[in-house]
């Protein structure tokens, strides 16, 4: 059974759901409209993107292929704020001594760089790409989907719980979807399994609390170390991919069936509409802006959020 997270916990929409009157003086005070800045191509099946905010940098992985394809193609690349791709094959399945088949989610710790591929966790060094380490999931697993730290500094990853087919469609797996994290020594432990899950996709932290988006739903569980049981954060329009939070608290979440970012929670207002295919963004919230992975477009989209 599910219970309401505590009221500090979450969003602040009560701004969002309070509309203004319809006057020309509430027009002009209300925010500018996103903007975006760049679009830009060359990507293959980008999926993910994290923003590296040491280097100044937005790490993309690229799928390259079928999403459950174990093809030893996938890379990742790194791209500037200013929309300049540095270096395409930053981290390249292709090269020897890596192995990477089709990333997807990412999440920074420190040096690292972890990356969920397939049934794998694999972490790389964030200056030079270099491989360091492999956690391998086997068959307890169907589809590692997204990366997140957690509040208590461990590395936790979705299983989506689908299974694809060689003709490309997708069928539900036989064993549970739920949450993974890392544990000491490369352990692997089972945080969650509840059937309120979902198909677990998008994974991000806020206020020591783990936020998890249901890629077959709009629901957005919550769960906090030490707990056993799932929260309800609020409801997405449709189903999640990304998941991420804003400078000001506010939870948003892209979804494919919708072509759009919206907000979390607050009756589904978009914050920006007509995106094919927006997969697992990032937010730059030194700069305020979501950088946006388009799945089946194969380039990467950088928005203004409006002051």
């Amino acid at each position: 059974m599910q219970r309401l997270l505590p009221l500090g916990l979450l969003l602040a929409v009560a701004a969002c759901e309070s509309r203004p009157p319809a006057s020309a003086a509430a027009a002009d005070s209300a925010p500018p409209e996103p903007t975006r800045l760049h679009s830009v191509t060359g990507f293959s099946t980008p999926e993910g993107v994290v923003h590296d905010t040491e280097a100044d940098v937005y790490f993309v992985s690229n799928i390259n292929g079928a999403p459950a394809a174990r093809d030893g193609n996938g890379f990742i690349s790194r791209m500037r704020p200013d929309g300049t791709v540095d270096s395409l094959r930053f981290i390249d399945g292709t090269r020897s001594g890596v192995t990477l088949h089709a990333p997807k989610g990412m999440a920074l710790r420190g040096d690292t760089l972890w990356v969920s591929d397939i049934d794998a966790l694999r972490a790389f060094d964030r200056r030079t790409g270099a491989a360091l380490a492999a956690v391998e999931f086997g068959s307890r697993v169907a589809f590692l989907n997204d990366v997140a730290i957690g509040p208590d500094g461990a590395v936790y990853v979705t299983d989506t719980g689908f299974r694809f087919n060689a003709d490309g469609s997708m069928e539900k797996a036989d064993t549970p979807a739920g949450v993974y994290r890392l544990g000491a020594g490369g352990s692997i432990e089972v945080v969650s399994q509840d059937s309120a899950l979902g198909a677990p996709n998008g994974i991000t932290t806020h206020e020591g609390t783990l936020l998890i988006g249901n890629a077959g739903g709009p629901g957005v569980s919550a769960w906090t170390p030490g707990q056993e049981q799932l929260a309800h954060a609020g409801n997405s329009r449709a189903e999640v991919d990304g998941l991420e939070v804003l400078a000001d608290g506010r939870i948003i979440a892209s979804s494919w069936t919708d072509s759009s970012i919206v907000v979390v929670g607050d009756s589904g207002t978009r914050l920006i509409a007509g995106l094919p295919a927006p997969a697992d963004f990032t937010v730059d919230r030194t700069r305020r802006r979501v950088i946006v992975p388009l799945f089946t477009e194969n380039r990467v989209e950088i928005w203004q959020l409006g002051e």
